[in-house]
């Protein structure tokens, strides 16, 4: 951006964000916001949201965000400070032209930030609920641990809960598929046999742990090498059979 010196006092939104490319008019921006104590408290203030905003992205927002930002918005001066001067100036379209045009930044800004802290609150929301249901498993009365070799290599683990109807399945050592290929799970019971996921990579030879719901009495568990994927019912021979108790 390279704005005159008389409006360098609309510099601050995109020096707080820190945006603003080095040169000359940045160095003039830094000297002005020196003598300009309505542009060093603006600054502050904007240097303050925009920390606020990436230490929120790590956590999910409290209820009453929303409150608090409208009042926010409600008090904060959305134009620039007034300048007083008897040097010549530009044309008052044009000052209203950059005026649009750092608002309308500033908006697409805000609203990017708020996609992101949406996003990754979701995100968060998600791996909270599932790990506070696969502690639920493990922590159940009925619990309990089944572990089968697989025909291609390595241990399957199942953590079961029969009271919950819910299962976890870990693995160790499982050979990567070869392309085009992925591992399956599969709920065998005596009425059908229905899809409980595919299996992520492996990380460092580990797989899971993975939350299967839904199991009935007579269920068990199964593993296939299905297409890229997956199919709506096996097409290849389990490499392992893990039966589940009731």
């Amino acid at each position: 951006m390279n704005l005159f010196r008389h409006d360098l006092h609309t510099l601050t939104g995109v020096y707080a964000l820190d945006v603003l490319e080095p040169g000359a008019e940045k160095d003039r921006f830094i000297s002005h916001v020196r003598r300009c104590q309505a542009c060093k408290a603006e600054l502050t203030g904007l240097q303050e949201v925009a920390t606020s905003l990436a230490v929120a992205a790590a956590a999910e927002p409290p209820a009453a965000m929303r409150a608090r930002v409208l009042a926010a918005v409600a008090r904060t001066r959305q134009l620039p400070p007034e300048i007083r001067s008897r040097s010549l100036s530009r044309p008052r379209g044009f000052k209203l032209a950059v005026l649009a045009a750092v608002a309308t930044a500033a908006a697409v800004a805000i609203a990017v930030l708020a996609i992101i802290q949406i996003n990754t609150a979701r995100q968060l929301s998600q791996s909270r609920r599932q790990s506070l249901a696969i502690a639920a498993v493990i922590s159940a009365p009925d619990a309990r641990i089944l572990a089968r070799p697989t025909a291609a290599g390595g241990v399957t683990t199942v953590v079961v809960s029969a009271a919950r109807r819910e299962l976890i399945v870990t693995t160790e050592g499982l050979p990567a598929p070869r392309r085009g290929q992925v591992y399956e799970l599969w709920l065998i019971g005596p009425p059908r046999v229905r899809s409980a996921g595919l299996l992520p990579a492996a990380t460092a030879g580990h797989i899971g742990p993975i939350l299967a719901t839904g199991i009935v009495p007579g269920d068990k568990l199964g593993l296939t090498i299905e297409p890229a994927g997956g199919t709506a019912q096996p097409t290849t021979t389990p490499i392992v059979v893990v039966p589940l108790p009731s």
